[in-house]
């Protein structure tokens, strides 16, 4: 009998996975704990390893499918490979000759691609036995359709209908997380400006987040309240300062957890932001360094725009945005200056936080940026 593998548990509030990339193929031979399938969560993307040897009889689910926790995903066992039934041999009359086989004649190669791949080269009419594959074992990917269409006149393209790319992978988890937020959350913002000339001239060779993380800890401290996530009619009120740093990669933005940010100095602060996103953008943090946060902070650099309003990343009840920072006119003691200034901007939950303490809170981390010597 096939070993019937599903797809397991992978971890706390994780309840569905993403087929991002099978690592096998049907007939392909495997060994106990050789990578078996990519799974892409909400959190990140976790390769599976084979928990049985033998021959892989069937791939369950394709590539890009979206199946939740127990799902069969392949049958791994050598009494299951799928070969197509033997064609019984014709009756030959004796009085009638054979006929000669041809020289040379072999059946055609197989093609290797998953279902998602061939689904795709259906919709946009290109036959598969005509490609080469640039995928591992020579796999046609769904690059080389796309590709091989795009360049095909005959072929229904985009320049008749678009070009169509599936909601995949950590896009999709990010369009599932924020269509969750804008829903369910009552956002409010607000915006205040900071003058971070006193910051720039004490910062040295640091950049302006960890001065930022420390700042919203403190703010944090002060007013509790936005340091909550909400669960059901319940609001937890936390007493860890795990913040979540938004970090934008090639696959879109990951919000790595930031741990006990209380208790660590600003050259810690900068360096574990930096490891973070770092292993964000490679790819590599594992599923607990993604979850878990309690406030979360997000700061696109010279790419932030002058102002922003950020969605809450729920469940939790507020979130802080750090906007572009640069040098212009500003009234200081009656007379007009050249100063470094930058927006700062607060969405809260409603629900759970008011205005006057979100106020209270977003002046208190700009009072702290505005003034360091006293942070």
């Amino acid at each position: 009998m096939a070993y019937e593998f599903k797809l397991p548990d992978l971890g706390e509030g994780v309840a569905e996975g993403e087929i991002a990339r099978w690592l096998v193929e049907v007939g392909q031979e495997v060994a106990e704990d050789d990578p078996l399938v990519e799974i892409q969560t909400d959190k990140t993307t976790v390769e599976i390893p084979s928990p049985a040897a033998g021959t892989v009889s069937r791939i369950l689910v394709g590539e890009g499918d979206l199946v939740p926790v127990g799902t069969p995903l392949v049958l791994i066992g050598d009494a299951e490979v799928e070969t197509a039934p033997a064609e019984p041999p014709e009756q030959v009359r004796a009085d009638e000759p054979s006929p000669a086989p041809e020289p040379d004649e072999r059946p055609p190669a197989r093609v290797q691609a998953t279902p998602l791949v061939r689904k795709i080269a259906a919709e946009l009419g290109v036959e598969l036995a005509g490609l080469t594959g640039t995928g591992p074992g020579g796999r046609i990917t769904e690059e080389d359709v796309r590709r091989f269409a795009a360049l095909s006149p005959g072929s229904a393209t985009a320049a008749e209908a678009g070009r169509r790319v599936p909601l995949r992978g950590v896009r999709r988890q990010i369009a599932r997380r924020l269509t969750t937020s804008h829903r369910e959350v009552p956002a409010v913002t607000v915006v205040e400006e900071c003058d971070f000339t006193a910051l720039s001239q004490v910062r040295g060779e640091r950049s302006y987040l960890p001065y930022l993380l420390e700042a919203v800890v403190a703010g944090l401290k002060e007013l509790p309240e936005l340091n909550a996530t909400l669960d059901g009619e319940e609001i937890v009120y936390w007493e860890r300062y795990d913040l979540g740093v938004a970090v934008q990669t090639d696959e879109g933005l990951v919000v790595p957890v930031l741990r006990g940010a209380d208790a660590r100095s600003l050259d810690e602060l900068e360096a574990e932001a930096g490891r973070l996103a770092e292993g964000a953008r490679a790819g590599t943090l594992a599923p607990e360094e993604l979850r878990g946060s309690t406030f979360t902070v997000t700061s696109a650099g010279r790419l932030g725009g002058l102002f922003a309003t950020p969605l809450v990343n729920h469940p939790e009840v507020a979130i802080l945005g750090l906007h572009r920072i640069a040098e212009r006119p500003a009234v200081v003691d009656g007379e007009i200056a050249i100063r470094r200034l930058g927006w700062l901007a607060c969405t809260f939950d409603h629900r759970v936080v008011d205005g006057a303490r979100a106020s209270a809170f977003l002046l208190d981390v700009v009072g702290r940026l505005e003034h360091p010597a006293a942070t």
